[in-house]
């Protein structure tokens, strides 16, 4: 078996303060199930860690906050892993809380450099009896018995709305803890939408990949109509549950057209596509990781039509310039300033 996460090993150091039924809140990697031979239920808010779990006996595997294997006090000791934002923290306590039979235990375990030890305050708001139990593979790991528990777990009470507008065109959009840019609009996706105005995509089916909140997608069909055309699809894909959550309510209330998919990559798109827009993710963690968008782009040729349009925004100093060329064709800059560059492709025939 290939290395765990830290967080992942500094768990399986400390097993032996699992008892009774186990839930894990923020699976990253698989391979933690086969080493816990026990079972229990695993939560991933990543499509491809939720498609890649194993068959094991004893294991149930749940995509999301939303999943139907979210029951109420079915964990003895529930593991909640740090996220990367601190509001999705408090998203993943309230589950614990309701996940949680009577007199169960939490274990909260993350690295120091992600911020555990400022997290402490949040883990004790709801376990104030909390104490540290360890500190390995640089991580911390924390332990309460009997925290504060809830009866229920409503997705809708912790979503939120707010309004992006560009070029005149103004959308609403939803959100939830974890999910990028919630709350505010990205600077990035202001420039990239603004470029689709002056310069709009091609007429037919299109796709926006890593759609975050669905903005892209909605702000472009409602461009459309505020112009008197008539919107054309686009699907939306992502990674992450919170995204497809939040662009599927995003997508209702402007009543876009389209589907919202989960996906790791393009894993799960079989269309090809006229265009296909993205303001891609380059942080895995705390560390900027370019991986998954240049995985992306070698694949996105695949589901482009010929002369199909990609059209990308990235932060200026991403090496992605050289990737679109050979993956796509020739590389247009439409709009860049210190911070971000537009970038406009089309598939050579």
């Amino acid at each position: 078996m290939s290395a765990l996460p830290n967080a992942h090993e500094a768990l399986l150091r400390n097993r032996e303060h699992i008892v009774g039924r186990l839930a894990l809140l923020g699976l990253s990697d698989t391979g933690l199930l086969s080493a816990l031979p026990g079972g229990g239920l695993a939560v991933t808010d990543h499509a491809g860690v939720f498609a890649a779990a194993p068959a094991l006996q004893g294991w149930r595997t749940a995509f999301g906050y939303d999943d139907p294997a979210l029951q109420p006090g079915c964990a003895d000791t529930i593991v909640v892993f740090l996220p990367k934002a601190r509001a999705e923290l408090a998203f993943r306590l309230a589950l614990a809380g309701f996940l949680a039979a009577d007199g169960a235990r939490l274990i909260v375990i993350g690295e120091k450099r992600e911020g555990i030890a400022g997290a402490v305050k949040q883990v004790k708001a709801v376990a104030p009896e909390a104490t540290k139990v360890d500190s390995a593979r640089h991580c911390q790991v924390w332990l309460a018995d009997g925290f504060a528990t809830g009866e229920t777990f409503e997705l809708q009470r912790w979503m939120s709305w707010h309004a992006v507008e560009a070029a005149g065109v103004r959308v609403d959009v939803a959100g939830l803890p974890g999910i990028f840019s919630d709350g505010e609009p990205d600077q990035g996706t202001l420039m990239l939408l603004e470029t689709l105005a002056e310069q709009p995509l091609p007429r037919g089916h299109s796709l926006d990949f890593a759609c975050g909140s669905g903005v892209i997608g909605c702000w472009i069909q409602a461009w459309q109509r505020s112009a008197g055309i008539e919107p054309s699809p686009i699907d939306a894909v992502d990674v992450q549950s919170q995204a497809v959550l939040c662009a599927g309510a995003t997508y209702r209330r402007s009543q876009a057209v389209g589907d919202v998919l989960a996906s790791d990559g393009l894993a799960a798109v079989t269309r090809k596509y006229r265009a296909i827009v993205t303001n891609p993710p380059f942080h895995a963690g705390v560390r900027t990781d370019t991986t998954m968008t240049e995985q992306f782009l070698r694949q996105a040729a695949a589901h482009l039509q010929p002369g199909g349009e990609l059209r990308l925004v990235a932060n200026s100093f991403l090496p992605y310039e050289a990737v679109i060329r050979k993956t796509i064709g020739p590389v247009t800059r439409l709009a860049s300033d210190k911070r971000f560059t537009v970038y406009s492709a089309k598939r050579q025939t």
